[in-house]
């Protein structure tokens, strides 16, 4: 018999935020190749016989291509064994799911894929955040901190300065003052909140908040780095009433690294 991909978006780190498919998933998996900010604890869910494959990468450094993820895809699909590619957040957000859905469907192996919740959005409600507010926020946008080098896309900051009332920006960190930089020469308002959530969802959650004009430093003062993600926006402001999580969830969900 065939087997199948299932591209299972893994949520951004609290393992509670797995959905209940993606569960039935893992647990039904033959094999499974996971990503470096998966969740361990997820892992414990698998099969005892699964053969578990490791694929994280790291800045500037991959540990497997992604063209060998997948040929494993396809190569162990082939063999008739059900396959679960564990991918943080959501697979078609920035996770290279759309790719690994074409290599399947070019080498005709049924896939399925199994929506996660994004860090976008979930890093942002741990931290108090909501991405939208029905005053200070109708729109919202989900950018790379990566195309900043791409001269296509240089254009479209504009339009994000101006036109798009929150902003979050995934793998960014290193590119923080470029990205500041961008929206206030295209018409941004160096007052506008900006928050960072470094590990959001886990128990050691950090927030930096500020403003256009400071975050920088105030960043650089704090040491955060990745994995954090960028909120940009007037939903920033409401950090401080909405502050949930770090008041009643913190202390039950374990630290991972």
């Amino acid at each position: 018999m065939a087997g199948k991909v299932y591209l299972v978006g893994a949520g951004p780190g609290d393992p509670d935020l797995l959905t209940v498919k993606g569960l039935r998933c893992l647990q039904e998996a033959d094999v499974v190749l996971y990503d470096r900010l998966i969740n361990p604890e997820l892992l414990k869910l698998a099969k005892k016989d699964a053969q578990l494959i490791y694929c994280g990468k790291l800045p500037h450094y991959h540990t497997m291509k992604q063209e060998t993820i997948n040929h494993f895809l396809v190569k162990y699909a082939k063999k008739g064994l059900n396959v679960v590619r564990l991918k943080g957040g959501d697979p078609f957000v920035f996770g290279r799911g759309g790719e690994e859905a074409e290599a399947c469907a070019n080498a005709d192996v049924h896939f399925e894929v199994v929506p996660g919740i994004t860090s976008g959005i979930a890093a942002s409600a741990y931290a108090g955040i909501p991405v939208t507010h029905r005053t200070l926020s109708k729109s919202f946008a989900f950018i790379t901190g990566h195309q900043l080098g791409d001269e296509e896309a240089s254009h479209q900051w504009e339009h994000l300065a101006k036109a798009v009332d929150t902003i979050c920006v995934y793998m960014g960190v290193s590119h923080l003052p470029s990205i500041v930089s961008k929206l206030v020469q295209n018409g941004k308002s160096e007052e506008t909140p900006i928050a960072l959530v470094h590990w959001g969802t886990y128990r050691d959650q950090q927030k930096v908040v500020g403003t256009l004009s400071n975050i920088v430093e105030l960043v650089k003062e704090s040491g955060i780095a990745n994995p954090s993600m960028i909120v940009i926006g007037e939903v920033v402001s409401l950090h401080d009433k909405l502050h949930w999580f770090e008041e009643e969830i913190a202390s039950q969900i374990p630290v991972v690294r």
